[in-house]
């Protein structure tokens, strides 16, 4: 399954920017809402960037395509983007599942708002990776997703914001490529279970922490 991830940098625009990256020592099944890598297909690695909040480009794809290419990552896999600081990433486990998050609640909206979000507002995204040990099949990958985001929405709610999410928040499953598949992914399922009890504990931690935009942190 995956690595742990490992630190490291990109010269970008003048700036030394962060970005997080895990490995998989084998190809996995992945699901995703990821800019870079959405959808259901085998994957092989995971990177999670800072971006400054002075992002300015229109293909988010492209870019972290660009950066995995730069750090010789090999064949297909799954690529987010944040404005905040990823060497903040908040990891939990539960019964096996691991999650990573990287938590900017900047913009934290309700998913049902009656209108779009006002421009000039300060960025914010959640980005969640989750690994689970056993093999889900894609229903219960899908499912996962949604397990994952209502696990969230609760951890916001608890941190007593009127939102669940921000515009740009996006999460990744993974799972190994073999096996038996599982067939549940919801909230009170064998991995589904867990996998919501460690999402909550991570996103609450990092929304705990008030992690300050990358951007921020570098002029403040």
């Amino acid at each position: 399954m995956l690595s742990e991830p490992f630190l490291t940098t990109r010269h970008e625009d003048g700036w030394d920017i962060p970005l997080l990256v895990w490995r998989a020592a084998e190809p996995v099944l992945a699901v995703g809402t990821t800019p870079l890598g959405g959808g259901i297909g085998v994957r092989r690695w995971v990177v999670n960037a800072t971006v400054p909040m002075s992002y300015h480009r229109d293909d988010p794809a492209a870019h972290l395509a660009e950066l995995a290419d730069g750090l010789g990552l090999p064949g297909p896999g799954v690529g987010l983007l944040t404005g905040v600081d990823v060497a903040e990433v908040v990891a939990r486990t539960d019964s096996g599942v691991r999650v990573w998050a990287t938590v900017g609640l900047g913009t934290p909206v309700w998913a049902a708002a009656p209108a779009p979000a006002a421009p000039g507002q300060r960025v914010g995204t959640v980005n969640i990776i989750v690994s689970v040990p056993a093999r889900l099949g894609e229903a219960a990958l899908v499912n996962a997703v949604a397990t994952a985001t209502e696990a969230k929405a609760q951890a916001i709610w608890e941190l007593g914001l009127p939102a669940t999410g921000t515009p740009t928040d996006a999460v990744t499953v993974l799972c190994p490529a073999d096996g038996e598949p599982a067939p549940y992914g919801g909230p009170r399922s064998a991995w589904g279970a867990p996998l919501a009890r460690a999402v909550h504990a991570a996103v609450l931690a990092g929304g705990a922490g008030a992690v300050v935009p990358w951007s921020d942190r570098r002029t403040g």
